[in-house]
């Protein structure tokens, strides 16, 4: 069972006769996915399933997202707003949210770039996709990738003195894409990296 940062016996279940409003967001891109509705239960069962459940108010029971597509919302963490009146669901999608095949219901939902990228290397990784430049730098190794990043380094920092703005910012975004090969080739990821920065605190 997921522990929670609250007790739910202190959420205020009387303000919608029972039913909590809970944004589901990406754990990974942090991109609103959904809305739906939570009651006692509903709240129970994502925690015990470790799969988002709601209560369905128009199918009038529990309903776990994708029980029927088996594009369910795999819960990674709940919390409680200050009114203790609406929940915040983190969770990683296995496809798409919407019901439209879109990743979210919310279809201008900003979400992280560079997260979104950090998941498609994740996912070659994986997979290693015949014909994909990503597979090709993990099959080259750790080497490779780090000779990789060492240059588009050196080409980012001459862009950056000898060149204009469009091409230090493509320099950029190829070094950007480099480090996340590399450090998903040594287990790590930019949720990694973003906790060190977290820690330094500025």
């Amino acid at each position: 069972m997921t522990d929670l940062p609250f007790d739910p016996a202190a959420l205020d279940w009387t303000k919608g006769d029972g039913l909590l409003p809970a944004i589901v967001q990406d754990a990974d891109t942090l991109r609103v996915l959904m809305l739906g509705y939570m009651d006692r239960d509903a709240l129970d069962a994502t925690r015990q399933l470790g799969q988002v459940t709601f209560f369905s108010r128009s199918k009038g029971r529990l309903w776990t997202k994708g029980e029927q597509s088996g594009h369910v919302l795999e819960l990674v963490a709940i919390d409680a707003d200050c009114d203790a009146d609406t929940l915040l669901v983190l969770a990683r999608p296995q496809g798409p949210t919407c019901h439209l095949q879109r990743p979210s219901c919310f279809p201008s939902a900003p979400g992280g770039v560079l997260a979104e990228l950090d998941a498609l290397v994740a996912q070659r990784a994986r997979e290693r996709p015949d014909g994909s430049y990503t597979t090709r730098l993990f099959d080259g190794g750790i080497r490779r990738i780090a000779q990789k990043v060492g240059e588009e380094g050196v080409e980012t920092a001459l862009a950056a003195v000898a060149q204009g703005d469009d091409e230090l910012l493509g320099e950029g975004a190829d070094l950007l894409y480099h480090l996340l090969v590399l450090l998903r080739a040594r287990g790590l990821s930019l949720r990694d990296v973003e906790r060190v920065l977290a820690a330094r605190g500025g």
